[in-house]
């Protein structure tokens, strides 16, 4: 359920694939390591697909257009990401060092490039003022059904600030998840329980969940911990929600005390 890809190799390093390695994500996730003056082309006839800057500098260049964006910190600066249906060809040249995440899977309708930029990005504060703060994190959502009703496909990031609790309070849905975690510092660590296995999560990890498993996860005290998470709806059943676990739905009352209870 996590995996550690440890020190990202130069090129493609495949985190799922659709017909092969964590198939049941029904995703093709890579992440790309690029060096300066690297150019890199990426084409696909049957699947939409969505390019994420984690760092560097980069110029994506599609459709006659040609943008060039700079990130400097994942927990910092918000996320720039281009959507393409199938079809279109994105290229993308490094500026600088980079590190990209390349997201595709099936999807049949066509519809128009958006390009994601950080004005563009929905960030929203959970369990901000309740339960003591222990399970405060920002969320941003690039696309979900919301805004992109025609991908087949969900992205965000959230920072989880350190020593916090994230995805809480412990929930589900039918639709498989992938998690691709960073930290703020390399030694940095934290821990996620997948169902009801638990697994420790360490920089450049990643968790592949199937529908139906619950995903609380930590950060350690001293470590901020990023993660861009990406959903896959299913045919005639898209992600638009989760799905609490009862025994903990206490926590979500008005006003509610925790311990000490007085």
């Amino acid at each position: 359920m996590l995996e550690r890809l440890g020190d990202l190799k130069l090129g493609k390093n495949v985190l799922t694939e659709i017909n092969g390695k964590h198939s049941n994500m029904l995703m093709d996730i890579s992440v790309e390591k690029m060096v300066k003056g690297d150019n890199l082309k990426f084409l696909d006839d049957k699947k939409e697909m969505a390019i994420l800057l984690i760092d560097g500098e980069i110029t994506f260049k599609y459709e006659k257009e040609e943008q060039t964006f700079k990130r400097s910190s994942v927990f910092d600066e918000e996320p720039t990401c281009l959507h393409v249906c199938k079809g279109i060809e994105v290229e993308v040249e490094a500026n600088s060092d980079a590190e990209i995440l390349v997201q595709l899977t099936n999807n049949e309708n066509s519809f128009e490039t958006k390009l994601y930029t950080p004005d563009d990005t929905r960030t929203d504060i959970f369990g901000e003022g309740v339960w003591n703060d222990t399970a405060r994190r920002a969320v941003r959502t690039v696309f979900d059904y919301g805004n992109a009703p025609y991908s087949n496909m969900v992205m965000g990031e959230v920072i989880t600030y350190p020593g916090k609790w994230s995805s809480y309070i412990p929930h589900h849905h039918e639709q498989p998840e992938v998690y691709y975690y960073k930290f703020n510092k390399p030694q940095g660590f934290g821990f996620s329980l997948i169902g009801e296995e638990a697994y420790k999560i360490v920089d450049n990890s990643f968790s592949s969940i199937p529908g139906g498993l619950v995903h609380p996860q930590t950060s350690a005290p001293g470590y901020a911990m990023y993660y861009c998470w990406m959903i896959r709806h299913l045919e005639n059943n898209p992600w638009t929600e989760r799905v609490d676990l009862d025994e903990h739905k206490w926590l979500l009352e008005k006003d509610i005390k925790i311990w000490p209870e007085r």
